[in-house]
């Protein structure tokens, strides 16, 4: 299967499932994230190619991948907020980063093309909570001069399922404005003052295209994919920087992984004049006890796969490959999961 047509294909559907191999007893089954869900696609299909071993992934959001692993209904769940150490504890959860990449906002205004829009947290709160209401409002006039901004009605176009590329987006949103935090918040679902809902990336992308003068939010390769209009953002050192794999990479450079329980390392609104502000890593959780040692053993493979061979195809796509210095600290954790009586299953 052609990852452009993996791409395309997503708008059809908010649960789109991975089926890169007959329903195999070896098969992996995953679901959660569809921020990584494109790097994920390409990942199992050379994967497959590679070793015969198959992946199911259901991209149905964050929540939903938090759910399925902790009830087992799947041999890892992804989710793009991590759960702090207490919540992995409580769960028997190992949790660990697969990828990096950057949320985008993007907008359907006429005469507008990608990259040429300038926006601010502040802006993108206030346009959130309902305050800014047109698009040729004072305040986004300012940012762009010279750009023809006509007086449309915005509509704000959110996450209607619980997600881990909201949670980026609202504490990025709840950096910038003390009112966004107080009123909406951050997290994988909150209650938002306006809008409407699109589940999955892919909704709220497909909302976009569809709807004259909206803005929303999606990952990168999405918006990337079907030359959706993104914008640049104003980052925590003040410069307008736009999307790209070195303005994630700068993001990340700083992050501790290793004194944070779970690398659960959040990198939005980092320092760093080429920061790209709304950048986040992806993570995955597996259950530090497994009653199918050799199942948990194959899931482990993939990703260990995935961070020798994979980054490749994450710079194709806008991602970032985690870093062979993280990448050996987490392989390291591996040694945690366990069979029934105590024995490593890596």
């Amino acid at each position: 299967m052609r990852i452009t047509k993996i791409i395309s294909s997503i708008a059809l559907s908010a649960t789109t499932v991975l089926a890169f191999s007959s329903a195999m007893a070896a098969d992996m089954t995953g679901a959660g994230a569809t921020f990584p869900y494109p790097i994920y696609a390409k990942w199992a299909e050379s994967y497959k190619a590679a070793t015969g071993n198959g992946l199911n992934y259901q991209s149905i959001g964050s929540g939903g991948g938090i759910k399925q692993i902790k009830a087992k209904t799947v041999d890892f769940g992804a989710s793009d907020m991590p759960l702090s150490g207490d919540e992995l504890n409580a769960d028997g959860l190992l949790q660990f980063p697969a990828i990096m990449g950057g949320v985008v906002a993007v907008v359907n205004l006429d005469g507008v093309a990608p990259g040429q829009m300038k926006l601010t947290g502040q802006v993108i709160s206030d346009i959130y909570l309902g305050k800014i209401t047109k698009w040729n409002a004072p305040a986004i006039v300012a940012l762009n001069p010279g750009v023809k901004l006509p007086a449309t009605d915005i509509t704000v176009v959110h996450r209607a399922d619980g997600s881990g590329t909201s949670f980026l987006f609202t504490d990025f949103l709840s950096k910038s404005s003390p009112e966004f935090k107080t009123k909406v918040g951050s997290g994988t679902a909150v209650k938002w003052v306006v809008g409407v809902g699109g589940k999955g990336n892919e909704g709220v992308a497909a909302n976009v295209q569809r709807i004259k003068g909206a803005i929303g939010y999606v990952e990168y390769a999405y918006a990337k994919k079907n030359k959706m209009a993104h914008t640049q953002l104003k980052n925590h050192d003040g410069a307008f920087v736009q999307p790209d794999d070195e303005t994630f990479k700068a993001a990340a450079a700083h992050a501790d992984w290793a004194k944070t329980p779970g690398f659960g390392v959040v990198l939005t609104d980092q320092a760093g004049k080429n920061s790209w502000p709304i950048t986040g890593a992806s993570f995955i959780l597996i259950h530090k006890v497994q009653a199918d040692p050799a199942k948990a053993k194959e899931v482990l493979k993939f990703f260990a796969w995935a961070y020798k061979h994979g980054a490749a195809s994450a710079t194709e796509l806008e991602y970032v490959a985690m870093p062979a210095s993280v990448s050996k600290l987490v392989e390291d954790s591996w040694k945690n999961i366990k069979d029934a009586s105590g024995k490593a299953v890596w």
